[in-house]
C-alpha cells in the first residue's frame, strides 16, 4: 500500500470515511463477512461516494450503518481527501474523511455491514488490523492542518 501513486489516478474510486468521536475516543467498526472488501478489518463508517456531495453521502452512510441522523451528530471537520493505492488488492481509493461528535453514543445500532464496534483512543489504531491507511485518514480530521 502506498499513497498518492499518480499512475493510477484515473482508477481511483471515491469513498467517504466517517469517524465518530465521544469523550476523546473514536469509533471503529469491524467489517462483516458480507461486505465486498476488507472483511474482518476495522474501519470507520464508510461507503462509496454516489454523488458529488461527500457530506451528504457521509450522513447517508451514518444513517445506514450506525442508525444516526444528522440531528444526532455535530460535524467537527471535513478533511482533505486522501489517495490510497492498495497494490495487494489492485485497488485505488480517494477517501473523503469526516469527523463528527456523537451526542448520544447509546443510540448507535450496527447494520449488516459491521459485526462489532469499539471506542478507541486515536493512538490505539495501530493495534488493530484496519483497512488501508485508516490511521492516515483519521489524522486528516484529528490533526490541525
Amino acid at each position: 500500500m502506498a499513497t498518492g501513486d499518480r499512475s493510477t489516478a484515473n482508477r481511483f474510486l471515491d469513498v467517504v470515511t466517517v469517524f465518530l468521536t465521544h469523550s476523546d475516543t473514536v469509533l471503529v467498526l469491524k467489517r462483516s463477512s458480507k461486505v465486498g472488501t476488507y472483511r474482518g478489518h476495522w474501519a470507520g463508517v464508510s461507503g462509496y461516494l454516489e454523488s458529488n456531495n461527500a457530506l451528504a453521502q457521509a450522513l447517508t452512510e451514518m444513517a445506514e450503518e450506525v442508525g444516526l441522523s444528522e440531528e444526532d451528530v455535530t460535524l467537527l471537520k471535513a478533511g482533505k481527501p486522501l489517495e490510497i493505492v492498495d497494490r495487494t488488492r489492485g485497488r485505488a481509493w480517494r477517501v473523503h474523511p469526516f469527523l463528527f461528535a456523537v451526542h448520544e453514543p447509546d443510540k448507535i445500532r450496527l447494520d449488516w455491514e459491521n459485526t462489532a464496534m469499539r471506542w478507541i483512543l486515536p493512538e490505539e489504531i495501530d493495534q488493530l488490523e484496519t483497512v488501508p491507511a485508516l490511521k492516515e485518514t483519521l489524522e486528516r480530521v484529528i490533526k490541525d492542518e
